[in-house]
């Protein structure tokens, strides 16, 4: 028996969908959900994408019918972390896309090359050197660095390509500094989507296909977990793990849903 939990937070990539591909279990169990009048929230490490973006992506490919509020990206928690502790100081250097520009131009910074207060590094696939060396001398020079999240790499049509956690490697060895990082699998996400939602962290279990990133997350904050095996994790690699998911199914089909 499930237990009854108010809240669920989602991962896409692995978990809703495949890159282009659909799950239908997971529009199955999306259905199941709102039927039962549960909170709903997609938390994703990608920042490059805006809420609308991937609401529509869900709703046009995927048949999974939601709504913009329903998704939070680390765009939208690193900007909602940095609104919450940076007082007076507004200025921030971006590398990244226009979903992270975006989420920060939205909570009042001031974007600007111009002795920022904070380096926030993403995925950018418009990166450059020149891009770069400037947030390197500007992290030396005294800002603050933050990296979006920590994924090494991203799956697309391709094969495994670079994730924003590579263009953030590079930073961290050129300022020999450890970046703060928000996304998955640490806890900043978490407990910015835990206020977003309004709900305890014993009232929501996080849904994620990947141990090392949506799992963990959920046992850093010390809430529930369920991994799904149509993704990144197998089940023999995680069976090897010191700390086990609270749930583990193939399929979201398996997962009963108490009222």
């Amino acid at each position: 028996m499930s237990k009854n939990y108010r809240g669920y937070f989602i991962d896409l990539d692995g978990t809703t969908y495949k890159g282009k591909k659909q799950i239908p279990a997971a529009a199955r169990f999306i259905k199941r959900l709102k039927a039962a009048d549960k909170t709903i929230l997609f938390v994703t490490n990608n920042s490059t994408r805006s809420p609308e973006f991937v609401a529509n992506n869900l709703r046009e490919n995927h048949n999974i019918d939601v709504k913009p509020e329903n998704v939070y990206t680390t765009a939208l928690a690193t900007a909602d972390y940095l609104d919450g502790i940076a007082g007076e100081k507004r200025k921030v250097y971006i590398v990244g896309e226009s979903g992270l520009r975006d989420a920060l131009a939205a909570c009042g910074f001031e974007i600007t090359n111009q002795q920022p207060d904070f380096v926030v590094v993403g995925l950018d696939s418009q990166v450059t050197y020149a891009k770069l060396e400037t947030a390197v001398l500007l992290i030396r020079d005294g800002a603050k660095f933050i990296g979006t999240n920590a994924d090494s790499n991203l799956p697309n049509e391709r094969g495994m390509v670079p994730g924003a956690g590579s263009i953030v490697k590079l930073v961290e060895y050129a300022t020999q500094q450890k970046p703060l990082m928000i996304g998955k699998p640490e806890k900043i996400i978490m407990e910015m989507a835990l206020q977003k939602v309004g709900l305890s962290r014993d009232e929501v279990v996080m849904v994620g296909d990947n141990y090392h990133t949506d799992i963990q997350a959920a046992i850093n904050v010390g809430m529930d977990s369920l991994l799904v095996y149509t993704g990144l994790s197998k089940p023999a690699e995680v069976a090897s793990e010191a700390v086990q998911p609270t749930n583990s199914v193939r399929s979201l089909d398996e997962w009963k849903i108490s009222k």
